[in-house]
């Protein structure tokens, strides 16, 4: 996918969902988007594994919010357990990544809880998936990991060991603009 390309989805899903950035312009994101070769690089690839960012927001300070829009947690990133460590400690059946890693591959962040319950606010996402987010350090030296989704119209938060994967479990990422 080319630069013209990227800027043309991204273009089409901001103005097809304003109900996620009311009150912004389509022309101040390009211009961002202009300034930011790097982030464009970013952008590029979360689009490539199936996130659909669109902007969420924007901050004085830190610029515009792109996140992982997609309706389920992209499928070319699930079945990856959540962190490098819990990676290595599998012995067996190991998964070919995990989100963490991942994520800086594409150099992004993982969401966080509090990041994932505003984008459930503006769209209904992971109805049949679900994402790891960003853990806290105390949960994560106690072995654990958190993932959230919606079902019965509800958000959850759930843990489990950092080690465990699934099929339909992914990762969200956002990026600063």
């Amino acid at each position: 996918m080319e630069k013209s390309e990227l800027f043309s989805v991204l273009k089409t899903r901001f103005e097809q969902n304003m109900h996620r950035h009311k009150g912004l312009a389509w022309a101040d994101v390009f211009r961002k988007l202009n300034e930011n070769g790097k982030a464009v690089s970013v952008l590029l690839k979360m689009e490539q594994s199936g996130g659909e960012p669109d902007v969420l927001g924007a901050d004085d300070k830190k610029g515009f919010l792109f996140c992982d829009c997609a309706k389920e947690s992209p499928k070319e990133r699930r079945s990856f357990c959540y962190d490098a460590d819990a990676l290595a400690s599998r012995k067996e059946h190991k998964p070919k990544n995990d989100a963490l890693s991942a994520a800086a591959e594409i150099g992004a962040e993982l969401m966080d809880e509090a990041l994932y319950y505003k984008l459930q606010q503006l769209e209904s996402v992971d109805l049949k998936t679900s994402s790891w987010v960003k853990t806290p350090d105390e949960v994560r030296r106690l072995g654990g990991a958190i993932f959230c989704d919606r079902r019965y119209n509800r958000v959850f938060s759930y843990h489990n060991g950092a080690e465990s994967y699934y099929a339909s479990r992914g990762f969200r990422t956002f990026l600063w603009l």
